[in-house]
């Protein structure tokens, strides 16, 4: 079980994600029957600030990197990206980890143990926006963009943000219950454990093409997602054969017409979830798919949550409700 709880500041780190170590693991909950634990702030200078990532404030470690050695989990909360880390800080972990501590990253955190060569051949997240970027500077870890977080036992990585809550709250459920999970949850008023992962929340533009033969075509399909398409068709409409269509629209666009449209019809549906009050059917209707369970098979497919979850956590539109 997680006894003691070393959480990792260095300069620029992030207040919030922090503040989610923090929150789970740094505030006596005993009166709801949570167990306490041996909470230390560390740093490469205790006693000397450290200034937080863009907010213009400063935290004062009061614990030194030496403590890690004694630490069950260290966490290692969002900082800046860099091209170096401090040395210090890498060979703490390193330390800590040979010591048989779990480590912990939320968001950019990962960054640090990956600069720490802690990932490699290991299977972890960071935030969706840094996926590529990430993936290139540490080839050797299996980076999984779409999940909220991955547990690899002794290493738990979190995606962006607020799904650091979800895996610190994973892991007290593995180390402890979920009573205690719950507990803590219901103090900080969150779910539990969130549905879906990292994909609800990725911004999706059309993709991009690199040539502009197939332009109107493309703008074409996007004005008629409610008609049926097929290559045949398609390739109609652009005036060449279905076999050069077929080669171009694969060359320009890096996928096939099939899927190319399914995408569009998905972000189509994400949309009128967000924005209207359309029913499902009525969404699956305008999107293309023609029937809600074929929606719901390609909507999961792509996003991660089925549509109604989706609208949940999304709608900006809500209904008026007339009457009485």
């Amino acid at each position: 079980m997680l006894k003691t709880v070393c959480a990792v500041v260095m300069d620029d780190f992030a207040v919030f994600e922090f503040g989610v170590i923090c929150e789970v693991f740094g505030i006596d909950r005993t009166d709801d029957g949570v167990p306490l634990f041996d909470f230390r702030v560390c740093g490469e200078r205790p006693g000397e600030p450290v200034r937080t990532n863009e907010v213009g404030a400063q935290l004062i470690p009061g614990h030194s990197l030496d403590e890690l050695l004694d630490a069950d989990l260290v966490a290692v909360p969002a900082v800046r990206i860099r091209e170096v880390y401090p040395p210090a800080v890498l060979e703490a972990l390193r330390a800590a980890q040979a010591h048989g501590a779990t480590l912990l990253s939320v968001c950019s955190g990962a960054y640090v143990l990956g600069a720490a060569g802690l990932l490699d051949g290991r299977p972890c997240t960071t935030h969706w926006k840094h996926a590529d970027d990430f993936a290139a500077r540490f080839p050797e870890a299996k980076l999984d963009p779409d999940v909220l977080f991955v547990d690899d036992g002794n290493l738990i990585t979190s995606a962006g943000t607020a799904a650091g809550i979800d895996a610190c709250l994973h892991l007290v459920r593995r180390e402890y219950n979920s009573a205690v999970a719950t507990a803590i949850a219901r103090r900080m008023v969150v779910p539990p454990q969130r549905d879906g992962g990292q994909r609800q929340f990725v911004a999706a533009p059309v993709p991009e093409h690199t040539a502009d033969s197939l332009e109107p075509l493309l703008a074409w399909m996007l004005e008629h997602l409610d008609a049926e398409h097929t290559v045949a068709s398609l390739a109609e409409q652009a005036h060449v054969s279905e076999r050069t269509f077929a080669r171009r629209f694969v060359a320009e666009t890096g996928t096939t017409p099939h899927r190319w449209l399914s995408n569009q019809r998905v972000l189509h549906a994400r949309a009128l979830l967000e924005q209207t009050d359309l029913g499902i059917e009525q969404i699956a209707q305008a999107a293309g798919f023609g029937t809600a369970p074929l929606l719901r098979h390609h909507f999961r497919h792509v996003v991660g949550v089925t549509p109604a979850d989706y609208r949940r956590a999304f709608a900006h539109h809500r209904p008026v409700r007339s009457g009485r």
